[in-house]
């Protein structure tokens, strides 16, 4: 079989989309250039940063972690199948952490949450990744092992170099770090840059033999190019944490509204009237209002009961409580999101 020098008009249109161009080319595009703009802007205005980051916990963050619920207790049988996630498992973390801050000391909570969101950003990216790679168009060529590699390799040196630089603080309150030596930092870094370069190298050659999978390249390449600002190209942690955070919490929100809306194939559902109906596609600004409203609601309360009677600092109080909700959305994800493998792309020579 004869194949071209660049890829057919057909092979772009056919790029593998998850739900279509326009949904994907957000997904993947408007995401990583919006969370670049933000993280750009608050290097370059400071005074800027408090803003920015209230707005990001309030319409991204808050909303974010309350999309996970739309999964879990929007509908009686979702709720009845996922009531120890709802009731229990968050009085459970919220007893775990307060008895680990006590012991331990206020710093346990970032450094925590430093590592765990590294994690957490790291697996969801991959789990978007394998979802690409079994939508690659027939004849498309998956070069899965590079792939692999380059996409764990790239974020594993963005977090040693962080804890290699040992900043002495991390949003504003003290943070620890795991020992990390220079040698120790540049061979993942080595071992980071010809994985990457080997996958960029692959990726290109599929291009000029007309098989790139394309919207599994171009969320690829937004990976790497997140990855490596947020945790090496940005000097102050802080500031490349909202660029991941950003680019992070925009792409959960999509996802799960496409996971709701592929549920019900844009159907109303008598078992599951409310959510079924926001994730109609005709609805999409009505689902995101209601989430919106529920966070702005949950985390206003919370956040009055633990001023009025913690703390009173606003704005770290407001990270403190989000850093909570957040472990108890790391577990739940980790559970509801496995599924099966299946069988994806065919894999280069």
């Amino acid at each position: 079989m004869s194949v071209s020098a660049v890829p057919s008009e057909a092979t772009i249109v056919q790029a593998g989309w998850l739900r279509s161009k326009t949904f994907d080319l957000n997904l993947i595009l408007s995401a990583a250039v919006l969370a670049l703009v933000t993280g750009g802007v608050a290097v370059l205005q400071p005074e800027l940063f408090r803003l920015i980051l209230i707005l990001d916990l309030w319409l991204l963050g808050y909303h974010h972690v309350i999309s996970t619920f739309t999964r879990l207790c929007f509908d009686k049988e979702s709720f009845k199948e996922h009531r120890f996630l709802v009731v229990e498992l968050p009085l459970i973390v919220v007893a775990a952490t307060v008895g680990a801050v006590y012991s331990l000391g206020a710093w346990v909570l970032p450094t925590t949450y430093l590592y765990w969101q590294w994690f957490h950003y790291t697996r969801q990216s991959y789990g978007i990744e394998r979802m690409y790679r079994r939508k690659a168009p027939g004849g498309a060529t998956v070069h899965d092992y590079i792939t692999t590699r380059a996409l764990y390799l790239v974020p594993a040196f963005g977090i040693l170099y962080r804890s290699w630089q040992q900043t002495e603080t991390f949003l504003g309150m003290e943070v620890k770090y795991l020992p990390v030596s220079d040698i120790g930092l540049w061979i993942v870094g080595g071992l980071a840059a010809v994985a990457f370069v080997a996958w960029l190298g692959s990726s290109l050659l599929s291009l000029a033999r007309g098989e790139l999978a394309f919207a599994h390249f171009l969320y690829v390449l937004s990976h790497h190019v997140i990855f490596f600002v947020g945790y090496c190209a940005i000097s102050d942690i802080t500031n490349g944490w909202l660029v991941l955070n950003v680019w992070h919490n925009i792409q959960y929100i999509m996802f799960v509204w496409w996971f709701n809306n592929k549920r019900f194939n844009d159907q109303v559902d008598s078992k599951a009237v409310l959510l079924s109906t926001l994730s109609q596609k005709k609805h999409v600004v009505g689902y995101l209002i209601v989430c919106l409203g529920i966070a702005t609601l949950l985390y206003a309360f919370l956040q009055f009961s633990a001023q009025t009677f913690v703390y009173k600092d606003a704005i770290s109080l407001a990270l403190m409580t989000s850093m909570v909700l957040n472990f108890h959305h790391y577990v739940v994800d980790g559970i509801i999101w496995k599924r099966r493998k299946q069988p994806a792309a065919p894999q280069a020579a």
